[in-house]
C-alpha cells in the first residue's frame, strides 16, 4: 500500500513538471494532478494489459516503442475522465508527454526510489 501512495504521488509530481513544460497539456492544480495519477494507475491496472496484448504484433514490431502510443491512450482516457481539471490538447502531446512521463519516471525511481529501498 505505501509502494502505491509513493508512486501515485511520484506520478502526480511527474505530471505537474510535464503541465509546466507544455501549453497544450494543462492540470488545473495539485489535486488534479493526484486525481488524474490515481485514474491512471486505475486504468494502467485494468485497461492497459488489455491493450497491450491486443497490440501486440505491432508492438513486438517496433521493438516495444509502440507502448508509448499505449501510454498516450491511456492518457487520453484519463483527461475524458477527469473533463476539464485535466485537459490534452491532441493525440500528439499524448504521445510527446507519455514519453517524458515514461523517462522521468525511470530517472526518479533510478536516483531516488531504489537507492532508499537498498538502505533498508
Amino acid at each position: 500500500m505505501i509502494r502505491w501512495l509513493i508512486s501515485i504521488l511520484v506520478n502526480a509530481l511527474i505530471l505537474i513538471v510535464v503541465a509546466g513544460f507544455f501549453d497544450s497539456f494543462y492540470l488545473s492544480g495539485v489535486g488534479a494532478a493526484i486525481v488524474a495519477s490515481i485514474v491512471l494507475s486505475i486504468l494502467n491496472t485494468l485497461i492497459k494489459p488489455f491493450l497491450i496484448l491486443l497490440t501486440l504484433p505491432v508492438t513486438v514490431l517496433t521493438f516495444g516503442l509502440f507502448l508509448f502510443v499505449i501510454n498516450a491512450i491511456t492518457l487520453m482516457i484519463a483527461q475524458g475522465i477527469m473533463g476539464d481539471s485535466f485537459y490534452i490538447e491532441g493525440f500528439g502531446t499524448a504521445i510527446i508527454a507519455s514519453v517524458f512521463i515514461s523517462l522521468l519516471n525511470l530517472m526518479i525511481y533510478k536516483a531516488i526510489i531504489e537507492p532508499l529501498r537498498e538502505q533498508k
